[in-house]
């Protein structure tokens, strides 16, 4: 259970939602936690509610990911200081929906900076230290769009698909290192997000929420929807060293919902 004691998560979006679970069940097993999110209010509150009974001094980053240039600085800036980070855990949250067809050039451009620019600039940042350390664990929050498109998701399902590739190429490149890079994709998860999605269909179609997500449901197997700590048990497992021979995968917390093996 303290498999990750001497080692630092940096974990973002972590103030709500996965982001914030997976810190708390990444803390749980030793890790020191750096939290990255743009609210600093609700970062403090959040450090508040990580155990430290490993001792461990959990801190944060103030950063906005719809400023790529300013977050490189950032974390940058927190390398220099000879923080080391073992466990990287990218976390961002999705675009709004919409037709592929009517979407502006802008929300592509958008998402893509705040999603795989994003990443690419934490990995860059931290994968010398990884390797230094002899432990390296990066997990992509992404989404099942990469192996099944979903409807009215059109900018989400493009730039998901482009980071599972980039994972895919990073993982190949990292894997001598012993650094695995591995994609979660939750399915229908009880996020402030999924609720954002069903309030925009529900003022789009006139159907009441309570049934959206009854239908969200309806799509898995198990006849419900996630719950965050669910999604991050799967992450907490992906960055454990039980994890060492897992490397360049998807791993779909959906309940059974894809239909694609």
């Amino acid at each position: 259970m303290k498999s990750l004691l001497h080692k630092t998560a940096l974990i973002c979006g972590s103030t709500q939602g996965i982001g914030k679970e997976s810190a708390l069940k990444i803390a749980e097993m030793g890790a020191t936690i750096c939290l990255i999110a743009r609210n600093e209010d609700k970062l403090k509150d959040t450090l508040l509610e990580l155990p430290n009974d490993c001792g461990q001094k959990h801190h944060y980053l103030v950063a906005d990911f719809s400023k790529p240039y300013e977050l490189k600085e950032i974390v940058n800036k927190y390398i220099s200081e000879g923080n080391t980070v073992s466990i990287l855990v990218n976390n961002t949250g999705g675009p709004k929906g919409g037709p592929i067809i009517h979407a502006e050039i802008e929300e592509f451009t958008n998402t893509f900076n705040q999603h795989l620019v994003c990443n690419h600039i934490l990995v860059q940042a931290c994968y010398p230290g990884m390797i230094k350390s002899g432990y390296g664990r990066i997990v992509n929050v992404i989404s099942t769009s990469v192996k099944q498109p979903l409807p009215n998701l059109g900018v989400s399902n493009t730039i998901r698909g482009a980071v599972a590739s980039w994972s895919k190429t990073m993982a190949n490149e990292l894997g001598q290192y012993g650094i695995t890079v591995n994609n979660v994709l939750p399915g229908a998860t009880n996020t402030i997000r999924l609720q954002g999605i069903a309030e925009a269909k529900s003022e789009k179609t006139g159907e009441s929420i309570h049934d959206i997500f009854e239908e969200m449901a309806g799509e898995s197997p198990m006849k419900r929807i996630a719950e965050p700590q669910e999604i991050a048990a799967a992450i907490a497992f992906l960055v454990s060293p039980e994890a060492s021979y897992i490397n360049g995968i998807n791993l779909p917390v959906d309940g059974g919902r894809t239909k694609s093996l």
